[in-house]
């Protein structure tokens, strides 16, 4: 609230005083978009609420990422703890922001050494070990993403390689003469069989020549005594 005091009247010199309420600013942490077309990439921001989404600011404080996975996210995490102190309001992301960056938890702690729960040091003993269990758990994360993404690239690789092999499958099919040839190749066999067959009666021949031949000075001898015979018949 300010007070004012404005005179009644010029000449009498008397003052009458008023009351004007003015709202306070309500100073907002919220996100200030930046980048291309589907890949968005945004400035974690202090403005007034009354302010355009992206317009005026009055400091940043950081950047955020969501293309990457993790998301990356860069802050100061100084001023992000200063300026909730004095109250700003973060919207509903850049609170989860805060929150995955340890600002809100820090800011827990203190409030418990303003209390009286305890002191500073235990303060930031207790922040630390939760810093460290947050880091474990960011680079399992991490490491299961990789794994995962090596998994992954190993199975297109076999995918690829089955197709290629499919691909050069087809190709060589595509190259080999048509199975037409077979039935020539069955014919020839066939010819090679009558031919086989054409020759055993050549070779049953010569043999019977030869049979013929070791007979024939037999029955040429026989012949040759008959005649001797009929002429010593003659003679007589």
């Amino acid at each position: 609230m300010i007070i004012f005091a404005a005179p009644q009247h010029k000449a009498s010199g008397n003052y009458v005083g008023y009351i004007i309420n003015k709202e306070k600013m309500a100073v907002k942490i919220r996100l200030q978009r930046h980048g291309k077309k589907g890949k968005p990439f945004y400035h974690v921001v202090v403005a007034d609420s009354r302010a355009p989404r992206d317009g005026k600011f009055i400091e940043r404080i950081g950047s955020y990422n969501p293309n990457t996975n993790p998301a990356t996210i860069d802050l100061n995490f100084d001023k992000a703890l200063d300026w909730l102190g004095k109250g700003a309001q973060p919207t509903d992301t850049t609170r989860a922001i805060l929150s995955y960056k340890g600002v809100l938890y820090k800011k827990h702690l203190l409030g418990g050494v303003r209390k009286g729960a305890f002191d500073e040091a235990a303060a930031d003993a207790k922040f630390e070990e939760w810093l460290k269990a947050k880091e474990a758990k960011i680079q399992g994360k991490e490491e299961g993403l990789a794994q995962s993404k090596e998994e992954s690239r190993k199975a297109a690789l076999a995918a690829e390689a089955k197709k290629k092999a499919a691909i050069a499958a087809a190709v060589a099919a595509k190259n080999t003469p048509p199975a037409e040839e077979a039935p020539e190749a069955e014919e020839a066999g066939d010819e090679e069989v009558v031919a086989t067959g054409e020759e055993t009666p050549t070779a049953e021949a010569a043999v019977a020549e030869e049979a013929v031949a070791v007979e024939t000075p037999e029955a040429a001898a026989t012949v040759a005594e008959v005649p001797a015979e009929e002429e010593k018949k003659t003679e007589e």
